[in-house]
This record gives structure tokens, C-alpha cells and sequence, in this order.
């Protein structure tokens, strides 16, 4: 238990029965009334933002996060298979748990995965990864000027918009937020 007093940004509450994140908190003290606390929380499991005020000082109930260093190792059926870099025991994932990540991860690569409780509620990756272009269109001679984009099909299947300069084989930069190109890996 923590009072509102408390809280930080990306602390993890538990408020009926669901597990929140506080994104953003702010402490508001009127010229008449009591002080209170706005505060903007997301949903770990659906991603929901909500904007919510407690009043100053009100006890919430926290929960307590485990972020391990997980490699990802292969896929089972639909599950995805981490192994805990440390203790080397395998969790099984699902799909809905790993969400957008998929798109970013291949056999091996680091991870941390946030478990509560021995479940695993979400995979956070680095800001962005470096992945091969499987297979791109070539680009036009006289493309090059106009600064257009074309769709290219990275090593984990996933389709991103790259300049036309960018060929099958090489490997890129992807901002894993947003799956934007950010430019060739050096």
C-alpha cells in the first residue's frame, strides 16, 4: 500500500482487480478545497489510457512488477517461448501478451518481459532493433530524386515503408514504438 502522495511515473497499481501504469501524475493544490492528485494510468493488459484524480493522500493499492531478462527463444504453436537468462527456466507466452512485438523479435534476441505474479503481463523491447530486408522491389533509376518510399518485407515477415534506395539483403534500423524505418545499420 502507497499513498497518492507517493506515486511516480510508471509505478504499477492495482485498482479493481486490474493492473494500471501511472504515465503521468500531477499534484494539485486549489486555492479553496482539499489538494488532489490528476493522474493519467494505462491498462498493462489492454493498453486503455484513462485519466483519473484521487484525492491527496488516499491510500492505492500497488502491485509489485518483476522485469526479468528474457531471450527469446522460438514459437509453439502460437505461443512464443522465453528463457530467463539467469535461472534458464522457459515461460510460455501468448500472443495477445506479446502483441506488437512480434513483429520486432527473432530466435535469440533479448527481451525483458514484466511478470506479476509468475504471469507475464507484457515484452518491452529496445527503442529500436536492427533487422534484414528480405525482400524489397529495386528502385527506379529515376526515383531516386522524389524521396518516395516503397514496402520492403523484413527477416520476421513484418512490412515496412523504406526509401526506394534500400535493397533485399541489407539491414535496417526499425523504431520499435512505431515500426517507422530509421534509417540503414551501420
Amino acid at each position: 500500500m502507497a499513498t497518492t502522495n507517493d506515486l511516480k511515473n510508471g509505478m504499477v497499481l492495482n485498482l479493481d482487480g486490474q493492473l494500471w501504469t501511472v504515465v503521468e501524475f500531477q499534484h494539485v493544490k486549489p486555492g479553496k478545497g482539499g489538494a488532489f492528485v490528476r493522474s493519467k494510468l494505462k491498462n498493462i493488459l489492454s493498453g486503455k489510457v484513462v485519466d483519473r484524480t484521487f484525492n491527496a493522500g488516499v491510500k492505492v493499492d500497488t502491485a509489485t512488477v518483476d522485469k526479468r531478462g528474457m531471450q527469446f527463444l522460438y514459437r509453439d504453436g502460437d505461443d512464443f517461448v522465453f528463457m530467463d537468462t539467469e535461472s534458464y527456466d522457459q515461460v510460455h507466452v501468448p500472443p495477445a501478451t506479446v502483441g506488437d512485438a512480434a513483429h520486432f523479435m527473432l530466435e535469440n534476441q533479448e527481451v525483458i518481459l514484466g511478470l506479476h505474479d509468475g504471469q507475464p503481463l507484457y515484452v518491452e523491447l529496445p527503442a529500436s532493433v536492427v533487422l534484414a530486408v528480405d525482400y524489397t522491389e529495386p528502385g527506379l533509376q529515376g526515383d531516386r530524386s522524389t524521396g518516395g518510399t516503397k514496402p520492403a518485407r523484413l527477416a520476421t515477415g513484418y512490412e515496412v515503408r523504406v526509401p526506394l534506395f534500400i535493397t533485399t539483403g541489407e539491414s535496417i534500423k526499425i523504431d520499435t514504438r512505431s515500426g517507422a524505418y530509421l534509417g540503414r545499420a551501420s
